[in-house]
């Protein structure tokens, strides 16, 4: 049973940890990453489902080479070749993601890789940032009656709006945004993290983060935002592969889990009632005490009365109902002054 929307119905955040091409070319590093994700904390282990074919023509022109990002001087063919999860290990790795206990996930990028995760028993489907803007793509997935779990990077809101309306026209309710930067790594000022609760005000559906920044500070900041997913790419010590240079550790996956929780925590709200601990420290409140013995009779001097520590009397705001009032009895310097002295003071 895909667990995404009972972690959003106890507002709590889904983990994902995002293979891509952090396999390595090795069937053994998959499933790897599958364990020791599934021990960091993740809740749901994704992979791709495409080939070089399906995402681009092998062609030599200039439009197919990649210029100015982690994949310079790379044709687009040669790319997705070397970077794609080969069929054949797909259902093999979603078999590690039940034994481990954790969700199988995958991005298909065409129609057909769909009918192959639908034969596999996928659960769900995610949509690429890059393929937003493929409608038709879109509109397939969704007519399965699968959750998706659409990334929005380099998405103008009328792209957004497209891609919903094609899930609706599918028939289809269950979709979730990612705000995304579509950059490698992502720079924090690009970020615009405030878009996550406006999209849930303006779209009406839940919002969570893909992340492709350094560490783990804009997944804290995503889930105290409103952020029901985080998603991050993981990889393994000491394999290289076309996303390993933005990927996080499998440790600091974990802390990231960690960290998020505490945020989520700290982060609770709005709720003004007065906690455990803090009715402990309520002694050391300031209060109304007297602090020059008054006789019974004689008016009460403002140098008689201080508002100091610790909060046994009444509050401070009592004191011009004390200043210029006739003692009702004896007042002892250290005496506080509670609701009964309060209560008898005379003009």
């Amino acid at each position: 049973m895909f667990r995404l929307y009972d972690k959003i119905k106890n507002n709590e955040v889904y983990f994902i940890a995002e293979m891509s091409a952090n396999h390595g070319g090795s069937l053994e590093n998959a499933l790897e990453i599958v364990r020791r994700a599934a021990k960091s904390g993740a809740d749901c282990l994704k992979i791709q489902t495409y080939t070089a074919d399906s995402l681009t023509i092998d062609c030599d022109n200039e439009y197919f080479k990649i210029h100015g990002t982690l994949w310079d001087g790379y044709k687009l063919y040669d790319l997705y070749q070397d970077a794609g999860t080969p069929y054949e290990w797909q259902g093999r790795i979603k078999e590690e993601c039940e034994r481990c206990g954790i969700d199988f996930l995958s991005t298909p990028f065409d129609n057909d890789a769909v009918d192959f995760l639908e034969n596999l028993g996928c659960e769900a489907y995610k949509i690429a940032s890059f393929e937003l803007v493929d409608i038709p793509l879109i509109e397939y997935a969704a007519s399965k009656g699968k959750p998706m779990i659409i990334s929005c990077g380099m998405g103008s809101e009328e792209n957004i709006k497209d891609c919903l309306e094609a899930c609706h026209r599918a028939g289809n309710d269950q979709v979730v945004l990612l705000k995304c930067c579509s950059s490698y790594p992502a720079n924090w000022p690009d970020m615009h993290l405030a878009n996550i609760p406006d999209m849930h005000q303006k779209y009406g559906v839940p919002v969570g983060l893909s992340d492709h920044s350094q560490g783990y500070l804009a997944d804290v900041v995503g889930a105290t935002l409103g952020a029901c997913v985080i998603e991050k790419h993981v990889k393994l010590p000491n394999v290289e592969s076309a996303d390993s240079k933005f990927s996080m550790t499998m440790e600091e996956f974990a802390e990231m889990v960690q960290a998020v929780k505490a945020a989520k925590e700290i982060a609770k709200g709005p709720d003004y009632t007065i906690s455990e601990g803090e009715k402990s420290s309520m002694i050391f409140r300031r209060s109304l005490f007297i602090v020059k013995d008054v006789k019974a009779g004689d008016v009460i001097e403002g140098d008689c009365v201080r508002s100091i520590r610790p909060g046994v009397g009444v509050l401070p705001k009592h004191l011009p109902k004390v200043i210029g009032k006739i003692a009702p009895r004896d007042l002892r310097r250290g005496e506080p002054v509670t609701q009964e002295l309060l209560e008898a003071l005379q003009e």
